[in-house]
């Protein structure tokens, strides 16, 4: 870029919270667990007022959220959140401004509000923040010259910046993130040029920055995404525009390494996100401004993909979220958490993250057992003990809400299928009790739910003979009674393998006598009715179900062509129609494993009948892959009934 410092319409920083503190108490106008992302101001060729705001966990186009106090063109770097306040600070319209402006994050829709002034007028400041502070970094100032200040506010108190310290030299066009305890500044422009410099700051103690290491390439104009562990850096100028995204660990000093592509070249874009994601938005493609917004698991590095689209195509946007650094990790409460999901739940067990397995057969002796076994999705390690069922049995079906787990129906010993339904808590280890019947006995049947309704799809009846069914039933999972008749499948069948998220119900591949089917079918669950077509998958029996707010996926089970287990798993968009997608394989093969866990990153895959009945598998859902080693169950088996209470983005 050389010394002449071009005028630039870019928007650094991504300095958002973790959770309202409204929203942590459930007092807040929007629902518990939302992160909200705005962007506001930039340019379009003229100068832009408006906020738009974003649910991040939700994609989709962005909607009006309310005006700024002062109209800012562009450059408002000084973007920062706390648990209730979204905070700009600087930019020019076109005369550079030592003006901050804020505006209450929980309400439905606020125009921007005076808060103070910086030190120093200028634009394109980096700036990061925790639920205490916000530091503003080294800004250009308005006769086109960077500099070095480092500004700090408290952000619930209204009032001026005052000194933090200095940038370990001048510099304007960086971009910046952080977490609860660190601060930190990527790349921008220095009198010599672009630099790839990374520095850091410890919100704690007022101090001059130090180094952190180095960006894989000299970048300026870029924009940046965090949570309490890692940073993602996105897009940018190397001079160029570019769609690279590079990544760094915040608690260990080095430099970046590569985290996959933004699905176009662009600079000036701004970002945002969560615990979970990280969004860029908007910005210039060198030949235009751009309206897209696009978004990537922050957990497992690859590429972005479309979120949905900004109200005006823009760049130089201030981006601001209620869910950055993992502030709520750091939030400080008595009788409550956050779950990998970013949701507030229960001590103990940790809502959201909690599997369940239960009964199955003791293989190869085929003892029956009523054993309850758990572990926590988001951590790897060995099963533990629950509780019992009321009785023993295998083969049940299952399903959950975020507080209370089903059991429906399964065989005894002899093979006799049953009415019986279990459920237990989630909060509190301990044994199931009778929530209420089936309409018929059978056992091998799908249990998929939301978090209002369980589903118990097809099935066997007793033996002799096994007859299948397409009955549909369910139950309302809060209220303990009876099942209740929602549809039939298009066919009679059994053990096939299902899944859902909040709206849609789906159901693929099982057998009839002789023989495994290919379909996958699925219902809404909201609506009673019968079975609609959705696509075809790789035909076997008793594959397991598992999934994310977006995505199903269903592995191993039996093929009765090959008569042998089969290690194969398979993906589908939940909200699109068609047919599944190969998605990896399991370390071993296995039928009967009838155990799908999820919260909305990772599944986890249960034992089941194969040579070696101990294995738990995982896989992060977005990502397509092998499975992965995630420990050893504490009893093992096969035909176990499985749930788990973040699944499907509960």
């Amino acid at each position: 870029m050389g010394t002449s410092y071009p005028d630039r319409t870019n928007a650094r920083g991504i300095w958002k919270l973790s959770d309202i503190t409204k929203n942590i108490l459930g007092e807040g106008t929007y629902p518990r667990g939302v992160t909200r992302g705005m962007f506001a101001g930039g340019t379009t060729g003229s100068a832009v007022n408006k906020i738009d705001l974003i649910t991040v966990e939700t994609s989709g186009n962005a909607t009006d959220f309310g005006d700024l106090a002062t109209i800012v063109k562009k450059g408002t770097e000084g973007t920062c959140s706390s648990f209730t306040r979204g905070i700009m600070a600087g930019g020019n319209t076109p005369d550079y401004l030592t003006t901050i402006q804020y505006f209450d994050m929980t309400s439905s829709a606020t125009n921007a509000a005076d808060f103070g002034d910086l030190t120093v007028a200028g634009a394109h400041l980096p700036a990061s923040s925790n639920d205490v502070k916000a530091v503003m970094g080294p800004r250009r100032q308005s006769n086109g010259d960077p500099n070095n200040t480092l500004d700090q506010i408290t952000t619930a108190t209204l009032g001026n910046a005052t000194d933090f310290g200095d940038a370990t030299a001048a510099r304007r066009n960086g971009c910046g993130a952080g977490n609860s305890t660190r601060g930190l500044q990527f790349g921008g422009e220095e009198s010599g040029g672009n630099v790839n410099k990374i520095e850091f700051i410890e919100f704690s103690s007022a101090s001059n920055a130090t180094d952190f290491g180095d960006l894989s390439a000299v970048t300026a104009d870029m924009c940046a995404s965090s949570n309490k562990t890692r940073a993602v850096i996105m897009g940018g100028s190397t001079p160029s525009e570019s769609a690279k995204v590079d990544t760094i660990q915040i608690g260990s000093l080095g430099n970046s390494t590569d985290f996959g592509d933004l699905t176009s070249v662009r600079s000036s874009n701004s970002g945002l996100g969560n615990l979970l994601v990280a969004i860029s938005a908007g910005g210039w493609s060198g030949s235009g401004y751009l309206n897209i917004i696009e978004s990537r698991s922050i957990i497992t590095a690859g590429n972005f993909s479309d979120f949905g689209d900004l109200t005006v195509a823009v760049t130089g946007q201030s981006p601001i979220s209620s869910g950055h650094g993992g502030l709520a990790e750091n939030f400080p409460r008595a009788p409550e958490l956050y779950s990998p999901t970013g949701k507030v739940v229960p001590r103990g067990l940790g809502a959201g993250d909690i599997g369940i397995f239960s009964g199955g057969k003791l293989n190869p002796a085929g003892t029956v057992r009523n054993d309850i076994q758990f572990v926590q999705i988001s951590t790897t390690g060995n099963s533990q003990i629950f509780g019992d069922l009321t009785a023993s049995k295998y083969g049940a079906g299952g399903g959950a809400s975020s507080t209370r787990g089903l059991f429906m129906g399964g065989f005894v010993d002899p093979a006799t299928s049953q009415t019986a339904t279990d459920y237990f808590e989630f909060s509190t280890k301990g044994n199931a009790a009778s929530f209420g019947t089936l309409t018929a006995a059978r056992a091998f049947s799908s249990g998929c739910s939301n978090s209002t309704r369980s589903l118990m799809m097809g099935g066997s009846g007793p033996s002799p003979g096994f007859a299948r069914s397409n009955v549909v039933d369910y139950f309302t999972i809060a209220s303990i009674g009876n099942a209740s008749d929602f549809g039939d499948l298009s066919a009679a069948r059994s053990a096939s393998g299902a899944t859902a998220n909040s709206t849609r119900a789906l159901v693929g591949s099982g057998n009839v006598p002789g023989s495994d089917v290919n379909i996958i079918e699925y219902f809404t669950i909201g609506s009673t009715g019968n079975a609609t077509d959705f696509g075809d998958m790789t035909a076997r029996s008793y594959p397991s179900g598992l999934a994310s707010s977006t995505r199903g996926v269903f592995a191993g089970g039996y093929s009765n062509d090959s008569s042998a287990n089969i290690n194969v798993i398979d993906y589908v968009t939940i909200g699109s129609t068609g047919d599944s997608t190969d998605f990896g394989d399991l370390t071993v093969a296995r039928s009967q494993s009838y155990g799908g866990l999820s919260n909305n990153i990772r599944g986890v895959f249960v034992p089941g009948t194969n040579p070696d009945n101990s294995t738990i598998d995982y896989i992060t859902i977005a990502s397509t892959g092998n499975a992965t080693d995630f420990g050893d169950p504490v009893l093992t088996g096969g035909d176990f009934t499985s749930g788990s209470n973040g699944h499907g983005g509960l």
